[in-house]
């Protein structure tokens, strides 16, 4: 049964509740009260729920775009959407009206991925350190996220069957925990190159209590900010792959747009690329690198074909 007494805060705790008691990520959960904190709260938390309605959610969201980015403002917008779908679960609204209100897509600020040619990917691989052989080349030839790769385990490493399974990530914090989806669950093939560097690495990788396979030098989880500073950004500067300000030109998560750049060129079927990337679902693949599929010349053939065939009518 409805009440008026609750307030958006009163739903926004109750959901913050919940999240921790699922076990939720450490990084997601602070992810999740900054939004209530810094955004829901001082804006809307003391409006009654049974009196918000969905105009109210088109005025916040124009209120949070004032001084706020579109991404950030959309990613509150979702956890708005979560905390009046765990008051319409828990009987304290009748309708979650914020499923109604849906926010415009806004790709004018969007900045266009970084993505490695394959000059730029055999120079990476020509003048990486020993040290960070393994991860790059394991990194460039998987797609496997920095994530994946810093909690990868040789319990995972399949050297018979030739595969990775990817089981585990490591968080911001350097905390072990399960992919975030179960796409992010998947077997990743290995080329013959990353074979040999795996077992290579087998032998010279620092001891690890966690089994780990790119461990820092105590044998716990590498940072990510450790990996761009002491790997990557040497090794771009090193290499001359830099920007017109001559910075580096990309970060560690372009090694992953590097991989599938590479698997599009060998004309691999967009849903194996999904798989293998470990995407939730195609949309997600299409968005990100849709314009790669694109082949001009066929294109253009396609145009002439149709021009050939109109008038051959």
């Amino acid at each position: 049964m409805t009440t008026s007494k609750h307030t958006i805060l009163d739903a926004a705790n109750l959901w913050l509740a919940r999240c921790e008691s699922e076990g939720l990520e450490r990084a997601t959960l602070r992810s999740y009260r900054g939004h209530v904190t810094h955004h829901i709260e001082p804006r809307i938390g003391e409006n009654r729920l049974t009196e918000f309605t969905t105009a109210d959610v088109s005025l916040f969201v124009s209120a949070m775009l004032k001084d706020n980015s579109h991404a950030m403002t959309r990613k509150v917008l979702i956890s708005l959407r979560s905390i009046l779908s765990e008051a319409q679960m828990l009987n304290l609204v009748p309708s979650n009206v914020a499923t109604a209100y849906k926010m415009r897509r806004n790709t004018r600020h969007v900045v266009e991925k970084v993505i490695p040619t394959k000059a730029e990917i055999k120079l990476m691989l020509e003048n990486v350190p020993d040290k960070y052989r393994a991860f790059l080349t394991t990194a460039i030839f998987t797609g496997m996220r920095s994530s994946e790769l810093r909690g990868l385990s040789w319990d995972h490493v399949d050297f018979e069957k030739r595969v990775i399974k990817v089981r585990q990530r490591a968080d911001r914090y350097n905390a072990l925990g399960v992919p975030k989806s179960r796409a992010g669950r998947r077997d990743t093939p290995m080329s013959p190159l990353v074979l040999k560097t795996l077992q290579a690495q087998l032998k010279t990788a620092p001891e690890s209590p966690l089994r780990l396979v790119f461990p820092n030098g105590a044998g716990n989880v590498e940072g990510h900010a450790n990996l761009y500073h002491r790997m990557l950004k040497p090794l771009l500067l090193e290499s001359g792959i830099v920007n017109a300000e001559g910075k580096p030109k990309f970060g560690l998560h372009a090694l992953r747009h590097a991989a599938a750049s590479l698997f599009i060129e060998q004309g691999w079927t967009p849903k194996k690329i999904q798989t293998f990337l470990g995407h939730a679902n195609i949309t997600m693949t299409f968005d990100t690198y849709g314009h790669l599929f694109d082949d001009g010349e066929d294109d253009q053939a396609l145009m002439a074909k149709l021009e050939e065939d109109l008038y051959a009518a």
